[in-house]
């Protein structure tokens, strides 16, 4: 029997994993895919929100801030890039200023710092590509930009290291009240808890569902990017949106903290919560809207594009607490944007709602900081040089795009919650991602995957489950 169980390990069953651990209790998080970092969570805009967008006084307000204001501990602890590059949101007509200072004003009494509208000529001193159509802007100074793949990793190892227990490739089927407090149905096996926290994404109204007979619905929303080179990096300095609309915030042009551009998302709901293919209406819509902002956006440097699906819940607010009727089943549920923002205030709510139910105490030896995987490009070039003297790998670059060395991918599956698939060296340490998308390196990434995972070559996957490269030998076809 658990004290605790957490389905799902995305960014937000990572952030109540890592709060949780800081008390005295036995936590185990389950999670259907290979990794942690496999839903959601690795597909959205790297932003950290400012926090003028949600309604005043709702949930989603409140953690945006929070979680705003506690990124730059979070990051500092735990070794995550994170840049406050601030942030742009562009009138392009006068017709529309009335809608862009009632953004102020929300923004404004939600407590967000710093809040204020600029008029073009300070606009283009700002970003020299904005549109010709832009009018005026509002401007967030405390919006950012992080990894989203180094904030959830990072949690998870963290929450890891002080003690929390991770069961991968295991799919909770079915949820079920009892006297001590739930029992899980797995397709491995029967778990049990005193408490459970529901931070499955778009499948957190099927969990929610099971034991509350107060009904809550999420509807997969989909949103398709483009990834520009690093090349156009440098295109806008801060991330730059239209006015929002009915489903979002808008079509983003922004850097990344790594230096790509990025553009997206579209916003269209859709039934299936497992569509995250990309199509060529949806990447046609963003050439199209991006430029409303900025203008010229260099998509002739698009190195890839991808999808992601947005938890929405019916009254747009994020459900976080216990049914009246399910006391100790604790939802994160309608996990939408701002939810990588506010995933650090939403796993701290999380994480004293269980701890006020079952009495946990504090730990006196928690681990607050977590260290990312060793970057030779960080050290001086006597360190780099000293590096490589102790260990070789370092100086073998495996990724070109990236220059990532062997001696990092080691780290990658070496590292608590190691990577197990490609996909999971590659948002551990971005071997894969440059221009040529793992064109040259998935063949040498493989054998060292291989060789530390003591399996054969046709055993190793893309991103788990079936996705295996090899499926046969040249033989086999003879």
């Amino acid at each position: 029997m658990y004290d605790v169980i957490i389905i799902g390990a995305g960014v937000t069953g990572s952030a109540a994993a890592r709060e949780l651990s800081r008390f005295h209790a036995k936590i185990c998080v389950l999670e259907k895919e290979e990794d942690v970092c496999c839903g959601t969570s690795k597909a959205n805009s790297a932003i950290v929100h400012a926090g003028y967008d949600a309604e005043n006084g709702s949930l989603m307000a409140e953690l945006n801030v929070q979680g705003n204001r506690m990124m730059t501990q979070l990051a500092e602890e735990l070794d995550i890039p994170f840049v406050r590059n601030g942030s742009l949101v562009v009138c392009t007509a006068e017709a529309d200023r009335p809608a862009l200072e009632a953004l102020h004003e929300r923004g404004v009494k939600n407590g967000v710092e710093g809040l204020r509208i600029v008029e073009r000529e300070e606009l283009v001193r700002m970003e020299p590509h904005i549109s010709d159509q832009a009018q005026a802007a509002l401007y967030a100074p405390t919006g950012g930009i992080i990894c989203p793949f180094r904030l959830n990793i990072a949690m998870a190892e963290n929450a890891c290291e002080n003690g929390v227990e991770f069961q991968f490739n295991t799919c909770v089927e079915n949820v079920e009240k009892t006297e001590e407090g739930f029992r899980l149905r797995t397709d491995r096996g029967i778990y049990e808890a005193r408490c459970v926290v529901n931070a499955a994404g778009v499948y957190a109204d099927r969990f929610h569902n099971m034991v509350s007979g107060r009904k809550i619905r999420i509807t997969p929303r989909k949103g398709e990017y483009y990834l520009l080179d690093r090349t156009a990096g440098d295109y806008v300095s801060r991330t730059v949106f239209t006015l929002p609309g009915r489903y979002g915030k808008g079509v983003l042009v922004s850097p990344t903290v790594h230096g790509n551009l990025i553009v997206g998302p579209t916003a269209h709901d859709i039934g299936d919560k497992e569509a995250t293919n990309t199509t060529r209406e949806g990447l046609d819509e963003l050439a199209v809207k991006c430029a409303a902002a900025v203008k010229d956006v260099p998509l002739r440097q698009v190195i890839t594009s991808f999808a992601g699906l947005r938890a929405h819940e019916d009254g747009h607010e994020f459900l976080i607490g216990e049914p009246d009727d399910a006391p100790g089943f604790v939802d994160c549920a309608g996990i939408e944007s701002p939810g990588l923002t506010a995933s650090p205030a939403i796993g701290r709510m999380a994480a004293r709602i269980v701890r006020d139910r079952l009495g946990l105490t504090e730990k006196e030896d928690f681990i607050a900081v977590g260290h990312d995987v060793l970057r030779p490009d960080r050290l001086s070039v006597q360190e780099r040089n000293d590096l490589i003297r102790r260990h070789p790998e370092y100086g073998t670059v495996i990724c070109r795009c990236e220059t990532v060395t062997e001696g990092e991918i080691l780290d990658a599956i070496r590292r608590p919650l190691g990577a197990r698939s490609l996909d999971g060296i590659k948002r551990r340490t971005r071997a894969g991602m440059g221009r040529c998308q793992a064109g040259f390196c998935s063949p040498r990434a493989m054998e060292i995957l291989a060789r530390e995972l003591g399996t054969g070559m046709d055993r190793i996957t893309k991103s788990g489950g079936d996705s295996r490269f090899i499926v046969g030998t040249d033989k086999d076809s003879l």
